[in-house]
């Protein structure tokens, strides 16, 4: 066997878990737990103002 397959959905992974903000573009801690939580790449901020303002 080889271990590219593994590796590049490894990549993947580490590539969607950068901690940048889909909005904001700002580095944060919770766009990753909120990608777990919602399978949105938002941050905190940007989460409260999508929830009051949806549009």
């Amino acid at each position: 066997m080889t271990d590219k397959p593994d590796k590049k959905y490894g990549e993947e992974i580490a590539k969607e878990l950068n901690n940048i903000c889909e909005e904001c573009k700002k580095e944060d801690e919770s766009v990753s737990q909120n990608l777990i939580l919602t399978s949105y790449k938002l941050c905190s901020s940007c989460r409260v103002s999508k929830t009051i303002f949806p549009i």
